[in-house]
């Protein structure tokens, strides 16, 4: 059947109701790394900058790559809300919060060859990798809550629970922005401030989204079975699904690890300038992201009750007022992004090669949001072949074009392989779309 969600008739109402809490708690994320970034900015050199966003990105890697815990159990929620089979969201979340268990143990276990990889990966100064291993050993610990909150963000999202999803991301950034400030500014504990402090704010907030599912889940009709959560065909679709999200995950964030390290390799100034300008990056992809989610959440709903036309609809709104908050980025980011930078950062070699190759992110916001876009389209539709297959040409094309244009531009070079990069992501699902429209079947 259809959810009473998409048989309302203003669409654009609609959309703008599940995204503007999807919007703000997806940009408190990239507001807590710029918090982070000031924070290390402060300090008095720019390898503190660099430590923190060496360390973030190896829980980049660990934690992005195990986003599927957050898109699959969107997705699976989002049909089975759809077709209102309660019994599958609570089998849905339950495979998901097991599979989040076992993923923590082998985090953990494996934490000390992860590090020496991490560290053999990204050819750093030698004061930022220290420093970035002092940050991991201290952060790993919160590997359980940040998985686990994954799953309750994912499922929120795809029973449409907006504001349940907004309440736990401001309390779990907020919460973090306060313990950070307090530990580094305050105590002066450095690094080991910032990382302690994301692993309260994880293990805090785990503990408050999985009471709140708990107290949903008993308020359902009927339990999901044990033979309903260890189903066959279930598993073995959620094992696909899953299987290419982390693939297409896994090429995305050794995208972003690859551009940090050839970013390294040219000095620790240029490394904390291209880490101020990610920042803007971030906020970007995490705005444009709500309404990917939206899309996410809306298409899954559509595919459960089997509607086509509510599959198109929702691409059309979703992406046209995408569009729009786009643009209002790239304005603001010709506007505003000097300041933004001297905000940032004390060093005025860092703010000005920032400012240098302040440009390109103007034109991110452009050429991004297609990808952003149709990625929670496929999500949602659980098309995720197409996504996988997709981001490995991509991540093709970024290795390509950087080792021709790199030589040549410096790191003008490395800003236009990451373009070219979000230009073959959106293309490839572009051209993918007509082929899901067709797939779906109405009743």
């Amino acid at each position: 059947m259809t959810d009473a969600a998409l048989a309302q008739p203003d669409w654009h109402r609609l959309v703008w109701r599940l995204a503007i809490p999807i919007i703000l708690s997806n940009i408190s994320v990239p507001l807590l790394g710029m918090v982070d970034t000031a924070v290390m900015g402060q300090l008095d050199a720019p390898y503190y900058i660099g430590a923190v966003a060496v360390g973030t990105l190896i829980f980049t890697y660990i934690y992005w790559g195990f986003g599927f815990l957050r898109m699959g159990t969107t997705g699976f929620t989002a049909q089975a809300f759809g077709a209102g089979d309660a019994a599958e969201m609570r089998a849905t979340f339950q495979r998901g919060v097991t599979l989040a268990g076992v993923i923590s143990v082998v985090v953990l276990s494996l934490q000390y060859p992860i590090l020496a990889f991490g560290r053999w990966a990204i050819d750093a100064g030698p004061e930022v990798e220290s420093l970035a291993a002092t940050y991991f050993q201290i952060r790993v610990w919160g590997a359980p809550a940040a998985l686990a909150n994954y799953v309750v963000l994912g499922w929120l999202l795809g029973r449409q629970q907006v504001r349940l999803a907004l309440l736990l991301q401001v309390f779990l950034n907020g919460l973090n922005v306060v313990l950070n400030v307090g530990f580094v500014l305050g105590l002066g504990w450095g690094v080991e401030g910032v990382a302690a402090g994301t692993v309260i704010a994880e293990y805090a907030t785990a503990a408050v989204g999985l009471w709140l599912i708990a107290r949903t889940l008993r308020g359902f009709a009927d339990a999901a079975p044990r033979a309903r959560i260890l189903d066959a065909t279930q598993l073995r679709r959620m094992i696909t699904v899953n299987g290419d999200i982390f693939i297409r995950t896994l090429c995305l964030i050794t995208a972003v690890a690859y551009f940090t390290a050839r970013g390294a390799e040219q000095g620790d100034v240029v490394l904390a300038a291209n880490a101020i300008l990610m920042q803007l990056f971030m906020l970007v992809s995490h705005g444009l992201d709500g309404f990917a989610h939206v899309a996410e959440t809306l298409v899954g709903s559509a595919v459960g009750a089997r509607d086509r036309t509510h599959l198109r609809r929702a691409v059309a709104v979703t992406t046209i007022w995408s569009a729009v908050v786009a643009g209002i980025f790239a304005l603001g980011y010709g506007l505003l992004g000097g300041p933004f930078i001297d905000l940032m950062t004390v060093s005025s070699e860092v703010r000005a090669q920032a400012r240098d190759f302040l440009p390109w992110m103007v034109l991110m916001p452009l050429i991004g949001i297609w990808a952003f876009q149709f990625d929670g389209v496929f999500l949602g539709a659980t098309r995720t072949k197409a996504l996988r297959n997709g981001m490995i040409l991509s991540l093709a094309t970024l290795v390509a074009v950087n080792m021709v244009m790199m030589p040549l531009w410096g790191n003008h070079g490395l800003w236009l392989s990451l373009v070219a990069f979000m230009t073959m992501r959106s293309a490839i699902l572009i051209l993918r779309y007509p082929a899901l429209v067709r797939d779906l079947t109405t009743d």
